[in-house]
């Protein structure tokens, strides 16, 4: 009996929650939409893009935060900036809607009739403007193989970290959110540089060429994930 209660009450928490959560999204919607921060829909609450409606899964299609309603989207529907006037004014990732809402624009298609997002834009031309970007090898789960590629921390959209096959390529494979994630050194003498990306259960385990090329993507990911997007908040924290 008691654990009967104790998941009828989680139940009834979770219904709140969710109702919460949608209510506060109309309002911000409505009236307050960019002028205060919203609360954001938790990602275990969702399955698929809260726009498109398309499944979320492990590579292709990652979840992504609106930063205007809150909303849990894909990166195809999120690879927008609107000015958010919580955030000083600053240009933040939105949704397409909250994109077309807060700036009165029109969104361009291309010929296929979808948006290009920033998995489609080429490696070179985001690492031209990156906070950072190297090759580094992925391990797999056993740690035994892995994954050789190109991988960038656009200046743009500094909280995610895309990975391409090769310096050159006209579209990114996948992308880690990066905000959450825990950075974690791993020692492995001088044959091997290894560091860790660590949330909950998920890990992702890389490879650099140098110790001084690791010092640098640990320092860069801790960042990120800390969600420091600008120089200025870096020197508050610190």
């Amino acid at each position: 009996q008691d654990a009967i209660d104790r998941r009828e009450k989680r139940s009834e928490t979770f219904k709140t929650a969710v109702h919460g959560l949608e209510s506060d999204t109309r309002a911000l919607k409505t009236e307050e939409l960019g002028r205060r921060a919203p609360q954001w829909v938790r990602d275990n609450l969702v399955t698929m893009c809260m726009r498109c409606k398309e499944p979320f899964n492990a590579i292709p299609r990652r979840r992504h935060h609106c930063r205007a309603c809150g909303y849990v989207v894909c990166a195809r529907c999120s690879d927008y900036k609107a000015e958010l006037q919580y955030d000083g004014n600053r240009p933040n990732r939105v949704c397409q809607e909250c994109f077309i809402f807060l700036t009165g624009h029109t969104v361009l298609e291309d010929r296929e009739g979808k948006h290009k997002g920033i998995l489609e834009k080429g490696a070179a031309e985001v690492s031209s403007r990156s906070l950072l970007c190297s090759s580094l090898q992925l391990l797999d789960k056993n740690g035994k193989g892995g994954t050789r590629g190109w991988f960038v921390i656009p200046q743009d959209d500094p909280l995610v970290l895309y990975i391409y096959r090769a310096p050159q390529d006209v579209r990114a494979h996948t992308s880690i959110p990066l905000l959450g994630y825990q950075v974690r050194d791993v020692p492995q003498g001088e044959s091997r540089h290894l560091f860790q990306l660590a949330q909950s259960r998920q890990g992702f385990t890389f490879v650099a060429d140098s110790e001084e090329l690791k010092r640098r993507w640990m320092k860069a990911l801790a960042r990120s994930a800390a969600g420091i997007t600008h120089p200025e908040e870096e020197e508050e924290d610190a």
